[in-house]
């Protein structure tokens, strides 16, 4: 599975572990930027990513900032693109199961890296349920026209 990160300098740090993290569990990673914790605009870095997911260049996405909100909300405004805030287990797993979301948000200054770490492996491993599931992603995607 190959997987785009990308932070602002807000998330840094916890970009750079969650890196690590992936390689160690065998995914390919795209680091889409920062590379440095010098101050930056996280739209862009957000947009790199998205439109990564998007065009089918990668599986998932992952993006981090200070509390994952500004990364999220620049995220979801690309076609195709179904980013969440997560800071929990239980978020984690049905953002998955029932809205199928392609990108993972997560805020450096809101959670730990032992934390990010696991909810990174949920959302790399749980699938989307569909069903009546996929009737609602699909009137989110109907938003989009």
């Amino acid at each position: 599975m190959k997987i785009a990160i990308g932070s602002d300098h807000g998330g840094f740090e916890l970009k750079t572990k969650l890196i690590a993290h992936l390689n160690e569990n065998g995914y390919e990673v795209d680091d889409c930027g920062t590379y440095e914790p010098k101050s930056c605009n996280y739209p862009e870095i957000a947009k790199k990513v998205a439109d990564k997911v998007a065009a089918g260049e990668v599986d998932k996405g992952i993006l981090c900032c200070g509390t994952g909100i500004g990364m999220s909300l620049a995220a979801n405004k690309v076609k195709g693109i179904r980013a969440a805030v997560v800071s929990d287990a239980f978020s984690t797993k049905y953002t998955r199961l029932h809205n199928d979301t392609n990108i993972l948000c997560l805020g450096e200054r809101v959670i730990g890296p032992g934390l990010a770490a696991m909810l990174v492996d949920i959302f790399l491993t749980t699938e989307f349920e569909g069903g009546r599931h996929q009737v609602r992603v699909d009137m989110i995607k109907e938003l989009e026209k």
